[in-house]
């Protein structure tokens, strides 16, 4: 028997073409790589081997301290992913995030983002890093040593659920451990406790004043200011003063300290990775990163880990850690090929066709 296919049914069919068409397009346009994919370079091999010596180097020392390394937590066996809630907690992260920046080869795509600022060897790059991510200050460290360049680096104690929470080894620990074993080769230039107001109000006062004791026994300065515009130009002078007169190179932020982002809601659309031009907000809402945007310095924003490993190419959550300088990494910000385009189109021309065509007016089924 034969029946008249209902309008309804014609738009099902139709609806399910075009699914089929986009579950096959989607991982075909996957399989295209950008216009020009990152190329491992001498130096980016070079920053990651570092950084994997200094994952190493922070993992043999937990082990020796007897600082405990949660299996469930931290299951490539770093130690730089901390406990979520401890008394230099401040904010909330994720667990995900933080075990992404522990692979190695975030130092050599860090030395590709250098580059791409234009950044070489000798230059002077001005860093302003939480600990939140101390696996990216590593990170940033060890491209630098690969480059060349000389990082102006102010530490900030806070740390978000899963960074360096742990008291006894905070960032300022695993910064002074990398010095002694010769993986960097460069002091803080400050250091900050954190925080709300970058002051550390919030901690418990003995801890306050144990990272305040930790921070002059260092002979690193502490940064300690009474209120947001006083901190940014605190660090501001920092950075400009050792620069020895010399443009900076850039700006590497990592993480969310208020002195670096501000308080305009504007940071909310900063890229992840590299940044060339930025919307300033009002003078009296920005924080480090949009005065080195005003001042015509590219910014390398490390905050929205999901969205940088997206842009880049960098696996998400890997474990067990890959071996060193293997990542297939890209540049989204770079012009996809012709072939790219040509699917692209292709795959929109189909969803045209399925939607416009008649079906030759009648659809018959048996």
């Amino acid at each position: 028997m034969k029946s008249v296919l209902p309008v309804a049914g014609r738009t099902k069919v139709k609806i399910m073409l075009a699914a089929i068409v986009s579950l096959v397009a989607w991982p075909v346009l996957q399989t295209v790589p950008p216009a020009q994919s990152i190329q491992w370079s001498q130096d980016m091999r070079e920053a990651a081997n570092r950084m994997v010596e200094a994952i190493a180097a922070v993992a043999r020392f937990c082990g020796t301290a007897g600082i405990p390394i949660s299996e469930s937590l931290d299951p490539n066996r770093t130690c730089l992913i901390g406990p979520e809630y401890t008394p230099l907690f401040t904010t909330l992260g994720q667990l995900e995030a933080k075990r992404t920046t522990t692979n190695p080869d975030m130092a050599g795509l860090l030395v590709h983002i250098l580059s791409r600022a234009g950044v070489s060897a000798g230059d002077t790059i001005a860093v302003g890093a939480s600990a939140s991510f101390p696996a990216l200050v590593i990170a940033i460290l060890t491209a630098a040593e690969a480059l060349g360049v000389q990082p102006v680096t102010i530490l900030s104690l806070g740390a978000s659920s899963y960074g360096a929470t742990r008291p006894g080894f905070n960032l300022l620990h695993i910064h002074e451990l990398l010095l002694n074993e010769g993986i960097i080769s460069t002091v803080p230039a400050a250091v900050s406790l954190g925080g709300e107001r970058d002051a550390g109000s919030e901690f418990d006062p003995a801890v306050r004043e144990d990272l305040v004791r930790q921070i002059r026994n260092s002979a690193i300065p502490l940064v300690v200011e009474a209120d947001l515009r006083g901190s940014v130009a605190r660090r501001m002078a920092i950075y400009l003063d050792a620069s020895r007169g010399r443009r900076l190179a850039a700006f590497v932020n990592i993480g969310g300290s208020a002195a670096n982002l501000g308080i305009s809601p504007k940071v909310l659309t900063v890229e992840p990775g590299l940044n060339t031009q930025l919307d300033l907000p009002p003078e009296e809402e920005r924080g480090v990163l949009y005065e080195m945007a005003a001042r015509g310095i590219p910014v390398i924003h490390l905050l929205h880990i999901r969205g940088l490993a997206l842009r880049y190419g960098l696996p998400w959550d890997p474990m067990p850690l890959p071996e060193s300088a293997t990542a297939r990494l890209r540049d989204d910000g770079q012009t996809r090929p012709g072939r790219f385009w040509l699917l692209t189109i292709a795959y929109f021309l189909s969803l045209v066709l399925i939607s416009v065509v008649r079906w030759g007016g009648r659809a018959v089924v048996e």
